[in-house]
């Protein structure tokens, strides 16, 4: 068994630098790709992670794109895509590869996500369906959907992971495919949770397994400019049709939220 690791870089040098540090002493494939960083994170690799393979892109091509590029080359038994702005903690990597030995039915497979204080974060998703969009900004202000929460502290199957945490074996890329290359940022983590699904397997969320993310540090060196990703990768993954009707009910639902906050 070879667990590959990729890692998409932008202009995080000094977080992919503690990325890499808290890697080491794993028996793993890393696999840096660079997306024309302009802040010396490719010399950081060259220099201080030697072992590591670079791959230096002339352009920022996406997320989607670069995680591809090391998944193509990738010789693990399994692949996990790992943000820049990770930290793993000891004994994490170890703790997911033996829980996705253990569910062969298992597609994809997230870690819980920690703060920089060790407070937990986000770390699982429901689908952006119609159906949850309601059930989130409608009837979530009158109690009505406690019993559709997910239950963080716990080990279970769910809908999505947070892409920062992302194992897949080999097996499942070889049925289910690359991710899809038309979504730059955002969105492409619930896309292919949700290929995943499609095609028989499930989707798990592993607490045992523990990482910090320090959350959107690529997209804060952007700018605003990932609103404009967002958008677009909403309308990708919806259709224009549904991603109407959803921003409907995501802004009626907001503004019905605000009228019951001031009656209660």
């Amino acid at each position: 068994m070879k667990l590959s690791i990729i890692i998409v870089s932008y202009n995080t040098k000094d977080l992919l630098r503690k990325c890499l540090n808290s890697l080491k002493g794993y028996d793993t494939e890393i696999i840096v790709v660079d997306n024309n960083s302009q802040d010396d994170s490719q010399s950081v690799v060259k220099k201080e992670f030697p072992d590591v393979h670079l791959i230096i892109n002339d352009d920022n091509l996406g997320f989607a794109k670069a995680n591809n590029q090391g998944i193509k080359i990738a010789t693990g038994d399994y692949v996990l895509l790992l943000n820049s702005d990770t930290q793993v903690k000891p004994g994490a990597l170890e703790k997911l590869v033996e829980f996705a030995k253990s569910h062969l039915d298992a597609g994809v497979i997230g870690a819980r996500l920690l703060n920089q204080d060790g407070s937990i974060q986000p770390s699982i998703y429901r689908l952006p369906t119609i159906t949850n969009a309601i059930k989130e900004f409608w009837l979530g202000q009158l109690g009505l959907t406690e019993k559709y929460f997910i239950d963080s502290s716990k080990g279970e199957e769910v809908e999505a992971v947070v892409g920062a945490v992302f194992l897949i074996p080999k097996t499942v890329i070889q049925k289910v495919g690359l991710l899809d290359e038309r979504y730059f940022m955002y969105f492409e983590d619930l896309d292919y949770c949700r290929r995943v699904r499609r095609a028989g397997y499930k989707v798990y969320y592993f607490p045992k397994a523990e990482v910090f993310h320090y959350h959107g540090a690529s997209g804060k060196k952007i700018g605003n400019i990932t609103n404009q990703w967002l958008i677009q990768s909403s309308k990708i993954y919806h259709g224009k049709i549904k991603y109407l009707i959803l921003t409907v009910i995501i802004f009626t639902g907001q503004k019905w939220q605000k009228i019951i906050r001031k009656r209660y």
